[in-house]
């Protein structure tokens, strides 16, 4: 049974925006090795457009773009050999190592935890809620920024029903973000 992870890089103040934190080398370390332990990756369309966009060229070409530091390769040859599935209703198609995941969101994570492996990672903010609701993220992955956003989106905004957690990892960043490992108590 694979396990399935929530990783999110959150503010203080609990904005969840890409682009509301800060980019650090270690982190992007971090990210990677972290990646390169699931067999997969589940996204929903939004993440995977911007994951396709930002790393499938710099890992197919070798050509670094003018806005990626040197340290960002790895993860982008990391994401780009990741396997992914989507969760969309309104692509009707993708590649880039990935596969639409279609029908009943619950049945088809189920299947793909059921499968033998190292696990499952998802990211993003609509797509996780969705599964957070249907109690199948086995450990949430909070990468805390030492940054006030004072804007959203927020972490699990709409979220209907409490889910109690327990603190099983923590790792420190030179950077000052500070990651911290959750499991549900079921």
């Amino acid at each position: 049974m694979r396990l399935l992870r929530y990783s999110i890089n959150v503010t203080l103040d609990g904005c969840c925006d890409h682009r509301a934190v800060p980019v650090y080398e270690d982190l992007h370390r971090y990210h990677t090795e972290n990646l390169a332990e699931a067999d997969a990756l589940l996204c929903g369309r939004v993440v995977y457009q911007m994951m396709e966009e930002a790393w499938r060229e710099p890992a197919e070409t070798g050509v670094i773009p003018d806005w990626m530091e040197p340290w960002m390769e790895p993860f982008a040859r990391t994401i780009h050999e990741t396997r992914k599935y989507v969760v969309s209703s309104t692509l009707e198609r993708v590649d880039w190592n990935a596969e639409l995941l279609r029908g009943d969101l619950g049945e088809a994570v189920h299947q793909l935890k059921r499968e033998s492996g190292k696990g499952l990672h998802v990211g993003g903010v609509t797509l996780p809620l969705a599964l957070a609701e249907l109690g199948l993220i086995d450990e949430y992955e909070l990468v805390v920024h030492s940054r006030l956003a004072g804007r959203g989106p927020t972490l699990l905004a709409g979220l209907t029903k409490h889910v109690d957690l327990k603190l099983v990892g923590r790792s420190e960043f030179d950077s000052g973000a500070v990651a911290m490992r959750y499991e549900p108590i079921r």
